[in-house]
């Protein structure tokens, strides 16, 4: 399998950002969650394996639902970087099937469904350690120049690098 170490927040090939903040990638974020998502260029899609601490908790003993939908968005919008693209989130949907544990081994897996233009069409599940789905999103996400959307908070030098 083919796969590239750890993805970053909002790069690209032509862009690098030297901060990333992001609340669920971003390492440069204290209170953020940290999550390490990886490529596999061969499968065509985005996993990460974590687990969620008592600090996401929802109801008792497991994750909110806003957790995982943020889980969800991050694995399908990571997707995009297959295609060197920065996408926003235009749509999601989520499907929660059985409640997200806790404290217990889990992989959320990102694929991308379609692509019409700047429109691109993702799919994510989040699963437990037995391969259950314990929750699936499928999101529209709109291609951006980031050096246009992002411009005031990037550097002179990572604009004049491309």
């Amino acid at each position: 399998m083919a796969t590239k170490p750890r993805v970053g927040g909002h790069e690209i090939k032509n862009l690098r950002i030297s901060v990333n903040r992001c609340f669920a990638c971003g390492p440069d974020n204290a209170e953020g969650m940290h999550l390490k998502f990886h490529l596999d260029e061969a499968g065509r899609r985005s996993y990460c394996k974590f687990r969620l601490t008592k600090k996401y908790q929802g109801p008792p003993g497991h994750a909110h639902g806003g957790i995982i939908a943020t889980i969800l968005d991050e694995a399908m919008g990571k997707v995009n970087k297959l295609r060197s693209v920065i996408a926003l989130t235009k749509q999601m949907e989520v499907e929660y099937l059985k409640p997200v544990p806790l404290e217990a081994p889990l992989v959320a897996e990102g694929r991308e469904r379609s692509v019409r233009g700047r429109k691109h069409i993702n799919v994510a599940e989040i699963r437990d350690a037995k391969n259950q789905v314990l929750a699936r999103g499928r999101g529209v996400f709109i291609a951006i120049d980031p050096l246009k959307m992002f411009a005031k908070h990037i550097s002179a030098k990572y604009q004049s690098d491309r």
